[in-house]
């Protein structure tokens, strides 16, 4: 025979068992002093919240762990978390995936792990934040200039005006070979231009592999956020410099992701 006290308890076991445990989603590290806005959500809508340890913290969220990760709105709220937390404060991105199982394995297993290593990294980027200098080619005005320059790609583009695809295929495919390597030579010189009137800003720029053929300029700048307004200016020139020939974007700031990435926790 069982109390009431007995049956509310196996009630309780039964419709608690096959509940998934909410788990630990960590974004990224920042100072201790770091507080996360009353309404921010980051993965699923969660709430941010965050996690201490001495003079650090990691900002986390619950997830559900049978809730599949990975879908392009789980990628845009990681950044977006991130990204937004480097406006007002260094931070240390995790990449996209970081899960433990609960706020004490943040500490034990990331936080008290690399304490040294994370208070040392957020000093140093105190008051710098990433930015991405992104130049497209124009596509019409690049053929034009590779063309205008090689007579022997003028030559080719003659020989395939009006004439069948089937006809002038041998052609087509040697004009555009010679497009794509005459591209990617204007792609480094272009490259080499940027960094050149970059360097009165920063040296510490990584360039990334081009994403489409007609990319010109990828580029991430690690910079004072002070400096912001030089860089728009520098950015901007350059554009002018370029006007109808390639497209120049300046995106930022955002975490530092192409200079220093915390590693995952265990597990």
């Amino acid at each position: 025979m069982t109390s009431p006290e007995d049956t509310d308890t196996d009630d309780n076991n039964d419709n608690n068992e096959g509940a998934p445990m909410a788990v630990i989603y960590v974004y990224g590290i920042v100072p201790a002093d770091v507080q996360p806005e009353e309404d921010a959500t980051g993965i699923h809508d969660a709430p941010i919240e965050i996690v201490t340890h001495g003079d650090i913290a990691a900002l986390v969220s619950e997830i559900d762990p049978d809730q599949r990760l990975g879908t392009p709105a789980d990628l845009q709220a990681h950044a977006r978390i991130l990204d937004g937390t480097s406006h007002v404060a260094p931070v240390l991105p995790l990449r996209f995936g970081a899960v433990v199982s609960d706020r004490d394995a943040v500490v034990n297993e990331l936080l008290a792990e690399h304490e040294d290593e994370f208070a040392s990294a957020l000093e140093e980027l105190e008051g710098f934040a990433q930015y991405l200098v992104r130049g497209r080619y124009v596509e019409e005005a690049i053929i034009r200039e590779i063309v205008d320059e090689s007579p022997k790609a003028t030559s080719l583009l003659e020989a395939i005006r009006d004439q069948p695809e089937e006809v002038s295929r041998d052609d087509r495919m040697a004009l555009g070979e010679m497009i794509g390597h005459a591209l990617e030579a204007k792609r480094e010189t272009d490259t080499g231009t940027t960094l050149d009137v970059l360097a009165p800003l920063t040296d510490t720029v990584t360039v990334r592999e081009p994403t489409h053929d007609e990319d010109a300029v990828q580029l991430a700048v690690l910079l004072e956020v002070d400096r912001q307004r030089e860089l728009e200016q520098t950015v901007g020139d350059l554009a002018a410099r370029w006007e109808d020939r390639v497209t120049m974007r300046l995106v930022g700031p955002m975490a530092p992701y192409d200079f220093v990435v915390a590693p995952k926790p265990e597990g």
